[in-house]
């Protein structure tokens, strides 16, 4: 939900009306049949709508603002809501359980940021028992694996990252190290994130959903353009030690790194850490993405040049508000124009603009940060 607080920039209140818009107006496609009558807080029978939301790990801040977000929409519209979560990012066998314990319960629907390519048969024997599942942040694959996704843009939020970062080097030989997600399973919002990037650089890659197959020197095409060399990729698992570690590794393999995509703030701040015991903070470019409040204060103190802010709580609002009007009136949510899930939206927050690449500010980015 969004701050209060005033005044705010022209920027921040057009942001803030365009959210309340989207969730006033969600687009809603009719399921057929006659529309029941029903309670505001349940369905026809009066009985609450079961929700169950399932996040990747509460060990990540983002995931956290997502369980907050679904709370305050689940006690605004009358839903018994049931959390869980993984143990750690990657965490599959406690998302299972979870998966099995909505169905025995008898939910009306699932909210899941799916921790990987397992829970994929449970999704669809879910569905199967009639819940209604909607994936958040993290589409699952296949896609319809869920009914529906509410998701960022991934890919664009990394090329948004990618051509703040190409503008910046202005000419200069981009050294690159790509710090990701996983390296032992492969999920859309790890290949995304950073085929967008070197996407948005100018770079050239291979197979879209596929992280280090690209070229490991070439040229660059965004901003003034130049030589590039792909140091590597390591795994962080989203976390801030993987990161350090990640980071660690990297320098190992050159220590003129002057670029670091990592893939989410957690990881950032790591990679910094690394770099500052190293001596190179000052020498490096680190970009990221997920908007959070602590990880706008990092980039208003310099830890990272720009991060791709994306709205958690949004999503959340949207998917348990989709549940109960699904349960109240039979109709189910659309995805967004020309796209295969629904955007909730992302915006580029640096306090280094750069023309051609929209972006917001950090004291901007801070009113809004994860849609408060």
């Amino acid at each position: 939900m969004l701050s209060s607080k005033a005044p705010r920039s022209t920027a921040t209140r057009l942001f803030a009306a365009g959210a309340v818009l989207t969730l006033g107006a969600l687009s809603l496609s009719a399921c057929g049949g006659s529309s029941p009558s029903a309670s505001s807080t349940g369905t026809a029978s009066g009985e609450k709508v079961g929700v169950s939301l399932i996040v990747k790990t509460t060990t990540n801040p983002f995931f956290v603002a997502m369980e907050d977000g679904a709370k305050k929409a689940a006690a605004a519209e009358g839903v018994d809501l049931k959390l869980a979560a993984g143990k750690a990012d990657g965490d599959e066998d406690t998302q299972i359980q979870a998966i099995e314990n909505a169905i025995s319960k008898g939910d009306k629907g699932i909210l899941i940021t799916p921790n990987g390519p397992s829970v994929v048969d449970a999704l669809k024997k879910a569905k199967d028992a009639g819940l209604f599942v909607i994936a958040l942040d993290t589409p699952p694959d296949p896609a319809d694996a869920a009914d529906i996704t509410f998701a960022t843009d991934n890919f664009a939020a990394g090329e948004l990252i990618g051509k703040w970062t190409a503008a910046q080097l202005e000419g200069k030989k981009a050294t690159i190290a790509l710090v990701d997600l996983f390296d032992d399973k492969v999920v859309s919002v790890d290949y995304n994130r950073d085929q967008g990037f070197l996407t948005g650089l100018g770079i050239d890659t291979a197979d879209k959903k596929k992280n280090g197959d690209e070229a490991k020197t070439g040229k660059y095409t965004g901003g003034k353009g130049g030589e590039y060399e792909i140091v590597g990729s390591q795994a962080s698992q989203g976390a801030e030690d993987g990161g350090r570690t990640a980071m660690e590794t990297l320098l190992s393999k050159n220590p003129n790194i002057n670029v670091v995509y990592t893939i989410n703030e957690p990881a950032a701040a790591g990679a910094f850490e690394a770099l500052k015991s190293a001596g190179k903070e000052k020498d490096v470019l680190v970009v990221s993405v997920d908007g959070g409040c602590p990880g706008v204060n990092n980039v208003k103190s310099g830890v990272i040049g720009a991060t791709a802010q994306q709205y958690p709580v949004k999503m959340a609002e949207l998917g348990v508000k989709a549940i109960v009007d699904l349960a109240k009136t039979g109709q189910k949510p659309a995805n967004s124009p020309g796209l295969d899930f629904y955007n909730t939206g992302v915006e580029l927050v640096t306090d280094k603009p750069v023309d051609g690449v929209k972006s917001i500010t950090t004291t901007e980015a801070s009113d809004i940060c994860w849609g408060k």
